[in-house]
């Protein structure tokens, strides 16, 4: 994204009495199928009712997530590796499944409605989630394991189907309740995504906190049920709103209109593209601005793709028919490929920084269990330390609103203070820097476990735990840069179609971190256990090499980082006719 490419606007503007008008002028229409009263719809009287259903949703997830390696342990008996294998297939499905809910949306049912089934989807799976923890049937004889079991695997997986289908339409929901005509409302939408991240904090906090400890000590029942109480309260305030949202209208299936177009320029292959792209197909502009705002103007990338618009002459038997989508696509089908193409580079970028955000669940906390974790008479659990992650996050929110953006407006001109480039870049530099302070650290941490002679003893080294604190700290701000730009960053590239398609992008993107992390763990002790060596990251932490594994990160990031930044700079925003 270039200077020139972030002075413009994402779409055109309409003519001022459009833009003056009573309705909204970006094709909105309200629950009655009615064009949208831009004083009586939308906006953040809308916006608190949908983030509170995201609100409860992560109330949900993290409530089940957080101690679940407990529960499969615990209640069903399964041993730690079948447990910790059975939860990292369960996450991943969690965030693959975005994928599936993206779908519907975009093609069928629209965000609202997919939000309604499958928040009740999500009610009728932590039902069974409950009656599967509180049935004195299950607790009283072995005879019902395998029924147990199914229960909650059943209750399990109905949870990640749910949360795919809630996910990616939230935050999308949540944004298209501000017209993209309007200056004051596309810089109302900036501030929605940073709110929006700072509830799912809030949740995360409270679920690995309150909900974590009554289910410890209360009952995994009790623990499941008070967030499912309080899903079922928001999802009936959600409905009782359904008067003051804005919807889009539903257009054809994004992944169909993605196949015409490769489709229709592969059978096209032999032609030569004319040099006046106004050649090229396109329907005609409609008397409707909220319509002719989503055409989008022809681009000179990726011109294989521009044959599938040439318009060919008919064979005999074709004169008379139409031409088919699958022979024929306008330049806006065209374009709306282009754009995901674009967007490519930069959702790979994210690939490795979340495999950074992996970090703090595997290989810090193995390095937090090898420090002293005492603070006095009191003992720092190493998995507590993420929560100043979460903390930092829900600081650095209200402190990026009130301060940091205004503040660089000053300078910058611009109405959100950063571009896009420069904080997308931001926080991939503070991720990068965090792997660079946990290898300086683990560099010093061995370096006094040889001083005191502990090279060769599985024990924890005397270096205070609380040196890890301004790592998950750094980690925290670098998730409110990066994490919700990027969030922001794909609705607003994302074709008018494909909106809830690309929002489910970001968290394949998570996905796919967490796989690449794993693979990455997976190829270190295969490579540096050769010859009976005992490797990087061996169980006795005090004899390996974990600061190597660091760096590796730390180089892994700022080579992601450079490549970002030539890819950023080249990205040519949406622009609409």
């Amino acid at each position: 994204m270039d200077t020139g490419d972030e002075e413009r606007p994402l779409l055109h503007l309409q003519p001022p009495q459009a833009a003056g008008s009573e309705y909204t002028s970006d094709g909105s229409v309200d629950i009655n199928k009615q064009p949208a009263l831009k004083h009586s719809t939308g906006k953040w009287r809308a916006c608190f009712l949908i983030l509170g259903v995201e609100f409860c949703e992560c109330m949900v997830f993290f409530a089940i997530s957080k101690n679940l390696v407990t529960y499969l342990t615990t209640v069903l008996h399964e041993s730690k590796v079948a447990a910790a294998r059975n939860v990292s297939a369960w996450v991943g499905a969690c965030f693959l499944m975005p994928l599936f809910g993206a779908f519907i949306a975009d093609t069928y049912w629209g965000r609202y409605w997919t939000i309604i089934v499958f928040v009740l989807v999500y009610i009728i799976a932590m039902l069974i989630l409950i009656a599967s923890a509180s049935l004195q049937v299950f607790s009283s004889s072995s005879n019902h394991g395998d029924v147990h079991r199914a229960m909650v695997y059943l209750g399990l997986y109905l949870v990640a189907i749910a949360s795919g289908g809630v996910k990616p339409c939230t935050s999308t929901f949540g944004a298209d309740q501000f017209d993209i005509n309007d200056p004051v409302e596309v810089a109302k939408k900036g501030s929605f995504f940073n709110w929006y991240y700072f509830l799912i904090s809030t949740s995360s906090l409270l679920s690995g906190t309150v909900i974590v400890w009554l289910q410890d000590n209360v009952g995994w029942a009790v623990g499941y049920a008070i967030p499912t109480v309080l899903m079922v309260v928001c999802f009936a305030v959600f409905i009782t709103g359904s008067r003051v949202y804005r919807f889009k209208k539903m257009g054809v299936s994004p992944l169909t209109s993605i196949l015409q177009v490769v489709v229709a320029a592969i059978r096209k292959w032999h032609l030569q593209l004319p040099d006046d792209s106004s050649l090229l197909y396109e329907v005609e502009s409609s008397t409707s601005g909220a319509d002719s705002s989503h055409k989008i103007m022809h681009t000179n990338e990726f011109r294989f793709f521009d044959k599938a618009a040439i318009v060919s002459a008919p064979s005999d038997n074709e004169s008379t028919a139409p031409m088919s989508s699958w022979r024929l696509c306008t330049v806006t089908q065209v374009e709306e490929l282009k754009m995901l193409l674009r967007m490519s580079p930069v959702w790979a970028s994210f690939v490795i920084f979340y495999a950074v955000s992996g970090q703090v669940a595997s290989t810090l906390l193995e390095q937090g269990t090898f420090m002293n974790n005492h603070v006095g008479s009191f003992a720092i659990p190493p998995a507590s330390l993420s929560v100043i992650g979460v903390v930092s996050t829900l600081i650095f929110v209200p402190v990026y609103e009130t301060i940091l953006v205004p503040l660089v407006r000053r300078f910058t001109g611009k109405d959100k203070g950063f571009s896009r480039t420069e904080r997308l870049g931001i926080g991939q530099a503070l991720s990068m820097l965090t792997m660079v302070y946990a290898a300086l650290l683990e560099m010093r941490r061995l370096a006094i476990a040889e001083a005191n002679g502990l090279t060769n003893q599985n024990v924890p080294v005397p270096m205070s735990i609380l040196w890890q604190a301004p790592l998950y700290f750094m980690h925290g701000a670098a998730e409110v840069f990066a994490a919700i730009g990027v969030t922001e960053f794909f609705y607003d590239h994302a074709p008018e179609t494909m909106k809830s398609l690309c929002a489910a992008l970001g968290q394949l993107a998570l996905a796919s971190g967490s796989y690449f992390n794993s693979l990455m763990l997976s190829i270190v002790a295969v490579a540096t256990t050769q010859g009976g060596a005992p490797g990087w990251i061996p169980d006795n932490l005090n004899e390996g090499h974990l600061d190597y594994y660091f760096w590796m990160m730390a180089a892994l990031s700022l080579l992601n980082l450079v490549l970002f930044l030539h890819y950023s700079m080249r990205h040519t925003g949406k622009i609409t006719c």
